[in-house]
């Protein structure tokens, strides 16, 4: 008989027995060893069962991140329930979509949140508020440590089976085309992403992870808040990010993983003192492309900035680069994971050549199941047995990938197809810029022209002919967008990534 392997909360029941005394989470001042938090786990499993949480049921979160949250995806593994984590910079209409969408009963909510989360009660059926900040102003809600307080330390009995296949998390993504779609996520998806990055990276006990990435993201849960719990080491979390607070943290708790995405490391670049990243092990960049310019920025003060790529529907690791390999290859997002498949095919699903440009199509266990309640939509997706990621990309013969751009944000210019990300990339290597964004707009002449919009570092100056200027002379003439936009700052969503639909419907 073969055996159903457990879920991820066993991890934390093994953690307690084997290594108790192991510093395992700190955030805001509060450290919590592994008993600690597996016993805080545990109370909070018996305290959800109380308030009538099966197997299955959803359960939504709006907070910033804290060791509640940690405490909240941990628990509802043990049950077998599913996370909702809600982005809290989107509006209560769009929330009021993904709560109903999902079927949510229970809310936990910090206290900024508090009008939102009674928005939520009344709108989306919510049937239990439970509030993350002591007592709440709102007569229905529960507090959480109230709840957890007197209740007993050991190990929740799940009303059905717990393992690998059990979904987890439904990921909500950015929705940039019509309604968000979730992506739902099982317990083994969760496993397999910790057993690729643990491989990749060489996590261990000993590595210190701070995270600042959001939680209600799945790079803040995957990236690599789970592994390092997976691997008995201590994470840190913070719950917003702060250049100054995270080179702080950096510095007093020994860090060895840092994660972020492009827009935190040009922000700690800032920092007078962000050389103090050399003893960081592993620095690494994702969710949107990096510039070859920071990673020789950063290389000129002797670090290491390595990127990765992964995306919400494969929990969300796909590929990273050797460190070693970090300037030889840069640019490069490295090989794919050890437990997953990759090709890079065109629109048959035949396989193109080395360094030919194709869609890169995955599957593999960390891959997502299906969408929630979207069943074309995931037949689209899965269309062929294998993922389809939407993003266009070339692989060199020894493996190396390379994300050319989202396949959507690709536009025609006289019958040749421009790929953003190559002349953003040209962009960035003009000194004076802060960050850039190309979109294609209509243009009755060649269907579509590239239209640039840029900001420019404190105290430069810059033009749009010395842009335009520097573009001729390193592209082909209808890749050089035929405008350029200087803004104040870029739109951005809670990871980082530009919000290039905000952008092209603004400029169109």
């Amino acid at each position: 008989m073969q055996m159903q392997p457990e879920g991820i909360g066993s991890w934390f029941r093994y953690r307690e027995i084997e290594t108790p005394d192991k510093e395992a989470l700190i955030v805001d001042g509060k450290r919590f060893n592994y008993k600690q938090l597996n016993q805080r786990i545990n109370q909070l499993s018996l305290a959800l069962q109380s308030l009538g949480i099966h197997h299955g049921d959803r359960v939504a979160v709006l907070a910033y991140n804290g060791n509640e949250f940690a405490e909240i995806i941990l628990a509802l593994a043990k049950l077998g329930a599913i996370l909702v984590p809600l982005n809290w910079r989107l509006t209560p209409v769009e929330l009021t979509f993904i709560v109903s969408d999902s079927g949510a009963e229970v809310l936990f909510f910090d206290a900024s949140f508090e009008a939102t989360a009674e928005e939520l009660r009344n709108k989306a059926a919510v049937r239990t508020l439970i509030s993350l900040s002591g007592m709440s102003k709102l007569a229905a809600a529960k507090n959480y440590d109230e709840i957890i307080a007197d209740m007993p330390v050991t190990e929740p009995t799940p009303d059905a089976s717990v393992g690998f296949d059990t979904p987890h998390i439904i990921m909500y993504t950015a929705g940039t085309t019509g309604k968000p779609k979730g992506a739902v996520l099982t317990q083994g998806a969760s496993f397999w992403n910790a057993v690729n990055l643990v491989v990749s990276m060489n996590i261990t006990n000993a590595d210190r992870n701070l995270n600042v990435l959001p939680m209600f993201h799945i790079g803040g849960i995957g990236l690599f808040t789970l592994p390092v719990f997976y691997m008995g080491g201590t994470v840190i979390l913070t719950r917003t990010f702060d250049p100054s607070k995270a080179l702080d943290l950096i510095r007093k708790e020994r860090v060895s993983i840092f994660m972020g995405v492009p827009a935190i490391f040009l922000f700690l670049a800032s920092q007078p003192d962000f050389q103090c990243m050399k003893d960081v092990r592993i620095i690494m960049s994702g969710g949107a492309p990096l510039p070859v310019s920071l990673i020789k920025l950063y290389e000129e003060k002797g670090l290491k900035l390595v990127q990765g790529f992964g995306m919400s529907e494969a929990a969300p690791s796909i590929a990273v680069l050797e460190p070693s390999m970090y300037l030889k290859k840069a640019g490069s997002i490295g090989r794919r994971l050890m437990h997953l498949e990759t090709r890079v095919v065109d629109e048959d699903m035949n396989d193109v050549g080395p360094d030919k440009i194709g869609e890169l199509i995955m599957r593999g266990p960390n891959v997502m199941i299906g969408y929630w309640n979207r069943p074309e939509a995931t037949a689209e997706a899965f269309r062929g047995g294998w993922f389809h990621s939407g993003d266009l990309a070339r692989r060199e013969a020894d493996g190396s990938l390379y994300i050319v751009d989202r396949s959507k944000d690709m536009y025609i210019s006289g019958g040749e197809n421009v790929y953003p990300a190559e002349v953003e990339n040209a962009i960035y290597d003009i000194p004076e810029i802060g960050e850039a964004a190309v979109i294609g707009i209509p243009d009755q002449k060649w269907g579509e022209v590239g239209k640039a919009i840029v900001t420019v570092k404190p105290g430069k100056n810059l033009t749009e002919e010395q842009i335009i200027s520097h573009l001729k002379g390193c592209l082909a003439k209808f890749k050089v967008p035929a405008g350029v936009v200087f803004v104040d700052a870029l739109p951005r969503n809670a990871m980082g990534k530009v919000l290039k639909n905000t952008l092209r419907e603004k400029y169109k």
